[in-house]
């Protein structure tokens, strides 16, 4: 497909996404176009009814018929204006809000690799520019542009009623602002366009500096990032006053054609008058259809603009309309007829990568994860131990081999039947936006309050929630809160309602010795009930549990307890050695 063709198949991609919004809504617009038409014949007939008022004067004949037309048509043509404003303004923010509900729903159900792998800033900006810019494209414009081409037309065709001469004048102006703004808009749309690119670039570079504003500020690198950020903001500038200057220099030439239009009208028109060819009022009729003559000239431009804006709006849209989703097998009844040797998890010569062309990250894995008890994950940077949680998780899928879970293969569960079972602990451990229950209730909506103070408890939380003015409903926003407590919180919306499998990614890298104690107390609680998996660069978090998995290149090198690594694992040894715990803390005995 040569370059035409693909820029082809990028417009007809882009005004599909433009119809799939226009479409639930098709009656509406074809009632707002009804409207838009009645009321332009209305404003038409406008100067058509000055002429009889004029010829009424002239003729010493009654003026009230007249004058009484001309007051039917101001007062009909306002309501049927302000009917359709108010039908296409409704209209308008609806296809708003379908537009986002759509790309929201989106982002939730799309693959975590594919939201991941964009700027969040960008993705957010897609949501509240983009939509708005699609909102005139996929509502009023087309029919601007319909209403304004017949309002042209019919402009033109009732001045060639009036006086054939004077319409030949009024043609050639015409033309020649026709010919202008062909020229011109395309420029200005591919400015626009830009504009609003460099916007989305800078919502996604200003959003990962604001996350990060501790790392900049301490990097003395506000003047370094602002710059960075503000390059994209003078990119759109420039860009906006590229179109800007164009839509001046076009609007100016065509404002300065009408008016030269209408001057030799006046003046053509004055001497047909006087030679006998033209009357005053048909002269005054076709003036007055003149000076009315910038209103679908403008209207047509303008909506060109709003349209030519929306497609390349549609165009980022649809980019989100192709985010992948995750795709999962029908729901099935998951089968009762489990023993306690059956592994609660089991992975079975799995291989995976970041992309179909990307070098394996994780070969050759076979692991066994029991109902029961305490699996650490550890190794070097790099190794593997979060790929491994991202296949447990669903997030990533294997090229190789297969996952099991209570003996059914992954293929056969849903998405949500597999993490159902699951909870897990990012190492960041992120918040909801809201209060401490609103983050408790994140997993399960419907727990008690007893079961939000029972998670508490077992984290050695609840004491200190319960010391807060507004307690289970204090803001996470306020500063009440540390950093630990805020990791211990994520912990107990874990623990909540005991999960089948507890998946801990690294919940003791960045925690006090107090938070580290209350982190261990539960992993050790847990893993008498149920599966617990830690992922591990301080070893002093898993010198207790049952099962070690050394990971190195991504392969499981070896297996086995603290001590037992110790004395058979170079890799194990170099790992404790370089952290300066060995022998610090002797395994503590499991009960059970």
């Amino acid at each position: 497909m040569n370059a035409s063709d693909r820029a082809e198949s990028g417009r007809g991609g882009r005004l599909r996404v433009l119809w799939s919004f226009a479409r639930p809504h098709v009656g509406k617009l074809l009632l707002a176009l009804l409207l838009a038409l009645v009321a332009s014949a209305l404003s038409l007939a406008t100067p058509m009814v000055t002429k009889w008022v004029l010829d009424s004067l002239n003729a010493s004949a009654s003026l009230a018929a007249p004058v009484a037309a001309l007051l039917v048509l101001l007062v009909a043509g306002g309501l049927i204006w302000t009917w359709q404003w108010i039908l296409l303004g409704t209209l308008g923010e609806r296809v708003v809000l379908a537009a986002r509900e759509s790309m929201v729903r989106r982002f939730f159900r799309a693959k975590v690799l594919t939201v991941t792998g964009r700027p969040t800033g960008e993705l957010v900006t897609r949501v509240t520019s983009d939509t708005v810019l699609l909102r005139e494209a996929a509502t009023s414009s087309v029919i601007g542009l319909i209403n304004g081409t017949i309002m042209l037309v019919g402009t033109l065709l009732l001045m060639g009623v009036l006086d054939l001469v004077l319409l030949g004048i009024t043609t050639a102006s015409v033309l020649v602002v026709a010919v202008l703004f062909a020229v011109l808009m395309p420029a200005i749309a591919k400015a626009q366009e830009q504009a609003q690119e460099h916007v989305g670039r800078l919502g996604g570079v200003l959003e990962g500096a604001l996350r990060a504003i501790r790392t900049v500020k301490v990097s003395r690198a506000e003047d370094r990032q602002a710059e960075r950020i503000i390059a994209d903001a003078r990119a759109s500038a420039q860009h906006s006053i590229r179109a800007v200057r164009r839509e001046a220099i076009a609007w100016t030439i065509a404002w300065s054609g009408i008016q030269l239009a209408i001057i030799l009208i006046l003046a053509v028109g004055a001497w047909r008058v006087s030679a006998g060819q033209l009357e005053v009022s048909s002269l005054i009729a076709f003036l007055l259809y003149a000076f009315g003559l910038m209103d679908p000239i403008t209207e047509l431009s303008r909506n060109v603009t709003a349209l030519q804006t929306g497609v390349a709006a549609a165009g980022r849209i649809r980019e989100v309309s192709e985010l992948a989703p995750e795709i999962s097998a029908d729901p099935r009844p998951i089968a009762a007829a489990v023993t306690r040797e059956t592994p609660v998890l089991e992975l079975r010569g799995v291989a995976a990568a970041y992309g179909p062309d990307a070098e394996p990250v994780v070969r050759g894995v076979d692991l066994v994860i029991p109902r029961r008890g305490h699996t650490a994950i550890v190794g070097p940077t790099g190794a593997g131990k979060t790929t491994l949680f991202s296949l447990v998780l669903r997030f990533l899928e294997p090229q190789e081999g297969q996952l099991f879970l209570d003996g059914r293969p992954y293929p056969e569960l849903s998405h949500d039947q597999v993490r159902s079972r699951l909870a897990y602990v990012e190492q960041e451990t992120p918040i909801v936006p809201g209060t401490v229950r609103d983050n408790l209730l994140f997993t399960h909506p419907d727990a008690t309050d007893d079961e939000l103070r029972a998670a508490l408890r077992a984290v050695r939380l609840a004491d200190k929630i319960e010391s807060l003015p507004a307690g289970l409903d204090t803001p996470l926003a306020s500063a009440s809160v540390s950093g630990g407590e805020r990791q211990r919180i994520a912990l107990a919306r874990a623990i909540l309602r005991t999960p089948d499998v507890l998946l801990l990614d690294e919940a003791t890298a960045q925690v006090d010795g107090r938070t580290e104690a209350a982190i261990h107390d539960c992993i050790r609680d847990r893993a008498d009930n149920a599966a617990v998996v830690t992922i591990a660069h301080r070893l002093s978090t898993v010198l207790d549990a049952d099962n070690i998995v050394v990971l190195d290149a991504g392969r499981i090198r070896a297996q086995g307890r603290h001590a037992d690594l110790l004395a058979t694992d170079g890799l194990y040894r170099e790992l404790v050695e370089a952290l300066r715990i060995a022998g610090t803390r002797e395994p503590a005995t499991k009960a059970g």
